[in-house]
């Protein structure tokens, strides 16, 4: 029999909000994490990648077990991006829509004035969710206390250390101690999310292993295709001509490469924009809302802009090269077949690169198939 959210313990309030978001049957990190983090008795540790509902699995546990009568900073949540940030500040606030007393969560991240989210702070806030560097600033300004924290949770750890983010967490960490418990999720476990794991955390943290093969699987088929190096931006424009009712994300190496495709699709009269690292947030933020909205159809990203980007009804992924890191194929074909729907990942590979699909294959257990036009 499987589970529903109320076996799992969570109060009726957040099931009516989640009933709205069409979220009726529990993930499989939902399941194993909302009753052990409900409880709040022991740090927590998931290895789980985007796509697998981690938001709900800390989020309702958070919600459910503040104080809302207590006017002070109770949880805080840290995630690399500012995209992430919004979005589980979005998500938590739409959890609570039936809850009976109101929980005010803010986030605080780069790119947005200080001021203003210093006069947001000033209000009740129960939880902040935040990128590392902004959030030291403000802690070291006197302008933020997080002494009393119960909870704090490490959202995508592994992506905040690859972002340079180590120093500013050390920081956040030494500036927590007392009573509070840690959570964190993280897709992979290099030897750093070790050191903080043994450093912060208790020894006997509860640890849950999300099988990733199940995830990138569930609805995705995988095809690629062999060409050059030369031929490759006239395979694009031909896959985006026969996906020409739908929306999809293509994938580049670089931000130089991210930026050359995107010019040579638009000059071809394509719907495409770019987003990448070295974008003003104010342009980011305009390119994702147009794709969010559909007013754009494709959209050209880096690995590291793409994290975080939940996006519905997207039917492709297009790799214009492998990724560098295996995990990365998971986060990128991941946007496609959200909620349910299916998606299809279409690497161009030159020759040589055979072995690399093989690769993929065997470490994620799924099957390519090659794919003419």
């Amino acid at each position: 029999m499987d589970k529903t959210f109320f076996d799992l313990g969570v109060s009726k309030p957040l099931i009516k909000g989640l009933k709205e978001l069409n979220i009726k049957q529990p993930t499989q990190i939902q399941e194993e994490a909302i009753p052990v983090l409900l409880k709040n008795e022991n740090d927590f540790i998931g290895l789980a990648q985007t796509g697998t509902g981690k938001t709900a699995a800390y989020g309702l546990p958070i919600l459910q077990n503040i104080n809302p009568k207590k006017d002070h900073v109770q949880a805080l949540i840290l995630a690399p991006t500012r995209e992430l940030v919004q979005q589980i500040q979005k998500q938590l606030f739409k959890f609570t829509k039936y809850c009976d007393d109101k929980i005010f969560a803010e986030g605080v991240y780069g790119g947005e004035k200080m001021d203003i989210q210093l006069k947001r702070l000033q209000r009740t806030t129960h939880i902040i969710v935040a990128t590392p560097g902004r959030l030291l600033d403000f802690i070291e300004r006197g302008e933020v206390n997080i002494k009393h924290i119960d909870t704090l949770v490490l959202d995508e750890a592994d992506e905040m250390l690859s972002m340079g983010f180590k120093q500013d967490l050390n920081k956040i960490l030494k500036y927590t101690t007392g009573t509070r418990h840690t959570w964190l999720f993280s897709a992979t476990m290099p030897e750093e999310i070790q050191k903080i794991i043994k450093t912060y955390m208790a020894a006997d943290a509860m640890r849950v292993e999300i099988d990733r093969n199940s995830i990138v699987n569930a609805n995705i088929s995988h095809h690629y295709i062999v060409t050059s190096i030369k031929e490759k931006v006239n395979i694009i424009t031909r896959l985006l001509d026969k996906y020409d009712d739908d929306r999809g994300i293509i994938f580049c190496r670089t931000k130089a490469g991210t930026n050359q495709l995107t010019e040579k699709l638009k000059a071809e009269g394509f719907s495409a924009d770019a987003l990448q690292g070295d974008m003003q947030q104010k342009e980011r933020d305009k390119v994702m809302r147009a794709f969010k909205n559909q007013s754009l159809q494709y959209l050209v990203s880096t690995d590291v802009s793409a994290r975080g980007i939940d996006v519905n009804n997207l039917a492709f992924v297009i790799h214009h090269q492998l990724p560098d890191q295996l995990d990365y194929y998971t986060h990128r074909s991941g946007r496609t077949a959200r909620a349910g729907k299916t998606g299809e990942s279409i690497a161009l590979i030159i020759s040589g690169e055979e072995q690399e699909i093989q690769n993929i294959q065997k470490d994620l257990g799924i099957k390519f198939k090659q794919m003419t036009l």
